[in-house]
């Protein structure tokens, strides 16, 4: 099912962007884990909506409301299952797009796919907003990762033309936006606004470090941690391209200078440079894992769009209201980390099994 992933644990996601509620269920994860709910909520609140004025002014709580699977504060071996009660939708911003498909959204394919019965309000079940839960999973898993000194940090890199020129893995500010340098964080701020200005929007790209990771997670072929991360990453909405370690620069560079050498330093095996991002052959080396994910703009856009009408089959030009994000990428900064703990922590389990 495409609203379900992983091998050792399993999260499925459910309900749609103006749905009463929202939510996810996860099975699999170990019985006695402690699970700090305040430590979640804010977790949650980082990519929650309507907390910035780069954001949409649709503004929910997005308070986890746990129904299974935790007895006071730890899981209890059952699936653990969680909501979240949707309490700002307009959906009348969205009548005049049942049969009008906004462009870059899913609206046509969703229409072609389920003749017509797809519910448009807000994207439904294609929404950015179904990455709340995908948050719920991700949040736990991190912390549970954590206990096993394992722990994930992302950052933006760039925003539209503009980018942010550190090293890997080089902490981000602390805030609702997360970019390592100051001065390069007021120009990306100043990008989005001139964007929004002009009924227009932007995209970005946000890189995940993961440290403390050990040798071995992972398999070749299919089930690659690059496989695994991927499947999770692209399950948020506007991701349209991923890359790990070196990335694409790769392949404009020779074995000599791609290859990380092999030395010993304080008694592991490390290597010298990390181009591989801390995967060989689909299993993790022991070095910190890297990969960037780009995020195309926003699609809802306040400047005339040319569309269609379905039930016409004519063209007509299209504004889209409501209200939107003009750039993703902030909010998407959680999303990616909780993304990356899923597939992690469900290969973890996979190693420890086969142990």
């Amino acid at each position: 099912m495409s609203s379900t992933y992983g091998e050792n644990i399993k999260m499925t996601i459910f309900g749609q962007s103006h749905s009463p509620a929202i939510g996810m269920v996860l099975e699999g994860i170990p019985a006695g884990k402690a699970i700090d709910a305040d430590r979640l909520a804010k977790f949650m609140e980082r990519r929650a909506p309507g907390r910035s004025s780069l954001s949409t002014k649709r503004r929910e709580a997005d308070a986890v409301e746990f129904i299974g699977g935790i007895v006071n504060g730890r899981t209890c071996g059952a699936p653990v299952a969680a909501v979240i009660r949707n309490t700002d939708a307009r959906s009348t911003d969205y009548s005049a797009f049942r049969t009008v498909p906004r462009p870059g959204h899913a609206d046509y394919t969703a229409y072609v796919k389920y003749g017509g019965f797809a519910d448009t309000a807000g994207g439904g079940h294609f929404s950015g907003r179904l990455t709340a839960p995908v948050c719920i999973a991700g949040g736990i898993c991190i912390q549970l990762l954590e206990e096993e000194n394992i722990r994930l940090a992302a950052r933006i890199v760039s925003i539209g033309s503009v980018t942010d020129d550190r090293d890997p893995g080089e902490a981000p500010l602390d805030g609702d936006f997360p970019v390592a340098g100051e001065e390069a964080a007021a120009r990306m701020k100043e990008e989005i606004e001139r964007a929004a200005a002009e009924g227009d929007s932007v995209g970005g790209v946000v890189e995940c470090v993961i440290t403390g990771i050990p040798a071995g997670l992972g398999d070749p072929v299919f089930g690659g941690m690059e496989n695994r991360i991927s499947a999770a990453v692209f399950g948020i909405p506007a991701v349209k391209g991923i890359e790990f370690g070196a990335g694409f620069g790769a392949a404009s560079l020779r074995g000599s200078s791609n290859n990380d050498r092999f030395e010993v330093k304080d008694g592991k095996v490390r290597t010298a440079t990390n181009n591989s991002g801390g995967i060989l052959g689909g299993i993790t080396n022991g070095m910190p894992l890297v990969f960037r994910a780009a995020f195309k703009p926003t699609p809802s856009i306040a400047s005339e769009q040319q569309s269609v009408d379905l039930e016409k089959m004519e063209n007509i030009p299209v504004r889209v209201g409501g209200r939107h994000d003009p750039c993703v990428v902030p909010r998407a900064v959680p999303c990616v980390e909780a993304a990356a703990a899923i597939a992690v922590y469900d290969a973890f389990l996979g190693r420890k099994i086969e142990l």
